[in-house]
């Protein structure tokens, strides 16, 4: 079959599947019928909301996951499944919407306010919106048939008889209709309320049902009936000015009526397009068009703006009344490596790049984005506090350096509010893919892409040199570090399993040092005094000498036992300075070997031989391609071992 006949076909499927589904229609009583048999679909906006993204299901970060103890000091943070994927080091933010919701569905008074996202630009706050905003698309609600307002068809009831209603429907009627409704039910039915129409319809943003987007507007071309909607000109030769069916209730709030409402860059508008929020919160009403009484507004809206205008707004006093009204959730940058680097891997997936991305390449982009984000402090540098907020083990003299993440952060409680944004380093990792010939993009392409946006996009000077610091400093020597680890590593045959044996035999002859033991040698069973040459060559690649070995051999011992009587993994990675003592160790033990095949222009055979297994080593085990590899090495020769 051709693709023409398959794609005709399945046009006509879901024809039929959607003729197949059929909509509800009836009058207010056999809503009223629905309603009996079926309360929870009379619902108000912020209880939609919150059911549409709680329907997807929710848990709780597990003890297993070292993020919640690292990160949130053991917090017990709530994950909501609907924005797993899509936002990365956003928790707390996530937990501060969802608390929202939450008691806004509850009828708390976050159900009369704003919710406004605050931030710096690329933070995620546009994208948050969009993405909370899908989650109401294609859900059903029940309004009156030919009301453009589309209220609740129980506001169809009179106030006398609600209290009736609402004990014998389990459920609360707030609001009236809209005067368009009301002048069909009085001029079309006679009053008869049981007999006007009710019907089914979805929430679509591209339909303007349910969702309504105010964008920002200038000085000249504000108009309040963007909000509220107007008087339609064309009718008013055919009905009275007062008349309802003049109105062309179109706006944004008429729209987003039982739904949401977008203010996007709100304080963008002049303070006057603002002051329909002051009603619409707390009064739940709207101004109509025209000379008809105020519309009964249910809505959740949400605002986002950027820290500057935020600022501006906030020292007017005159602005008090609508700050009354808001709930500002600070939306920074991500300041936690692993997590930026998951967000640029989320962008990549959506591009048409098919190009190679050799290892560390979008590591080295998110050091420099999040060092960019650090303010600076007197207990670490960037590159320590970087480290720590990702939850790394720190190592100074052999031990975990003690540098409290609470303490850092209590110092600089802006933190992640300026810097270099997400959008910046995206747009220079798309510079550096299209630029590149052999469609690979490595470390090395990504920091001259960088440095180039640097000195060509950043105005600020004082802000350039420190972006060009840490991108020419910090960010490259780091990535020599991790450059010159892994090209020992791959000089290592089984380097995975001669690490496990070098932790094997430490912890035996540690063990037997601190508890005044002797060691039994696992092939002869022969008992000899613990290997104290042995454990000193493995302790000095951390700093570790002297009397400070007592305390450091006691302190593994320690360590690992309470990890066995937990029944946790036990391995050479289990404790971070061991770890790193015996990495170093490894390494040192190719490092010699590795400069001279690395930095030699004309190899003997033994040479070429073992620079060919490295290449192959870091294809098949680090995921380089032969030409990424090539490219990778060739930086090394030039930049590595300078000394040698």
């Amino acid at each position: 079959m051709s693709v023409k006949n398959t794609l005709l076909k399945k046009i006509a499927e879901s024809r039929e599947k959607t003729d197949k589904e059929k909509k509800f229609s009836g009058t207010l009583m056999d809503y009223v019928e629905l309603v009996e048999a079926d309360p929870s679909i009379v619902k108000t906006a912020h209880q939609r909301l919150n059911d549409a993204l709680t329907e997807h299901g929710s848990y709780v970060m597990p003890d297993s996951d070292p993020r919640k103890f690292k990160i949130f000091d053991g917090e017990n943070i709530k994950i909501h499944k609907y924005f797993e994927g899509e936002f990365f080091g956003m928790e707390k933010v996530l937990a501060k919407v969802m608390n929202f919701l939450d008691s806004a569905a509850h009828r708390g008074e976050e159900s009369r306010q704003v919710l406004l996202f605050m931030g710096p630009v690329g933070a995620g706050k546009s994208a948050l919106t969009e993405h909370i905003k899908k989650a109401l698309e294609g859900k059903k609600y029940y309004h009156l048939k030919g009301d453009p307002h589309r209220g609740e068809p129980l506001q169809l009831i009179p106030r006398r008889l609600r209290p009736d209603f609402e004990k014998a429907l389990g459920v609360k009627i707030e609001g009236d209709i809209s005067p368009v409704a009301r002048h069909k039910l009085l001029n079309d039915l006679g009053g008869k309320y049981e007999n006007f129409e009710v019907e089914e319809s979805s929430f679509s943003q591209r339909a303007r049902r349910g969702v309504g987007v105010v964008p920002p507007m200038d000085a000249n071309s504000q108009d309040v009936s963007v909000l509220v909607g107007s008087v339609d000109i064309s009718k008013l030769d055919k009905y009275a000015e007062d008349d309802p069916r003049a109105l062309s209730l179109n706006g944004a709030f008429n729209v987003g009526n039982r739904g949401i409402v977008e203010l996007v860059e709100v304080f963008k508008n002049e303070i006057e397009f603002l002051h329909t929020i002051i009603t619409a919160t707390q009064e739940k009403r709207v101004p109509s068009p025209g000379k008809s009484d105020m519309l009964h507004f249910d809505g959740v809206i949400i605002a986002h703006c950027n820290e500057a205008e935020w600022n501006r707004f906030q020292s007017e006093h005159t602005n008090e009344a609508i700050l009354d009204r808001i709930v500002k959730v600070s939306v920074p940058y991500c300041l936690e490596l692993n997590q930026e680097m998951k967000i640029y891997e989320k962008m990549l997936s959506k591009s048409d790049f098919k190009h190679h991305i050799a290892p560390h390449t979008l590591k080295v982009a998110s050091m420099f984005s999040v060092m960019s984000r650090l303010k600076p402090s007197a207990k670490c540098d960037p590159l320590t506090k970087m480290k720590i907020y990702n939850g790394e083990e720190v190592l100074e003299k052999g031990r975990v350096k003690k540098v409290d993440i609470k303490d850092l952060r209590e110092e600089a409680k802006h933190e992640g509010m300026d810097g270099i944004s997400t959008r910046f380093v995206t747009k220079s990792i798309d510079h550096a893919l299209s630029n590149s010939e052999k469609a690979i993009v490595t470390p090395i392409s990504v920091m001259d892409s960088l440095t180039k946006m640097v000195k060509e996009q950043i105005t600020d000077e004082a802000f350039k040199k420190t972006c060009l610091e840490l991108l020419q400093k910090t960010v490259r020597d780091e990535y020599l570090k991790i450059l010159e680890t892994e090209i020992a590593k791959a000089f290592v045959t089984a380097y995975e399993e001669q690490a496990q044996s070098l932790f094997n035999s430490y912890l035996d002859n540690a063990e037997a040092y601190v508890t005044r033991a002797k060691v039994k040698d696992k092939v002869t069973k022969e008992e000899r005094l613990p290997d104290e040459d042995f454990m000193k060559s493995i302790e000095e690649n951390i700093g570790i000498a002297g009397s400070a070995k007592d305390g450091f051999r006691g302190d593994v011992t320690a360590y690992m036992f309470a990890k066995m009587r937990r029944g946790d993994k036990v391995d050479y990675k289990a404790y971070e300075p061991l770890r790193e003592a015996i990495e170093t160790y490894l390494i040192n033990s190719v490092k010699s070997f590795a400069r001279i095949v690395t930095k030699s222009k004309s190899r003997d055979k033994e040479q070429q031989e073992k620079y060919s297994e490295m290449v192959t080593t870091m294809c098949k085990d680090y995921g380089y391609t032969p030409e990424s590899a090539e490219e990778i090495l060739a930086f090394a020769a030039n930049n590595l071992w300078r000394d040698s």
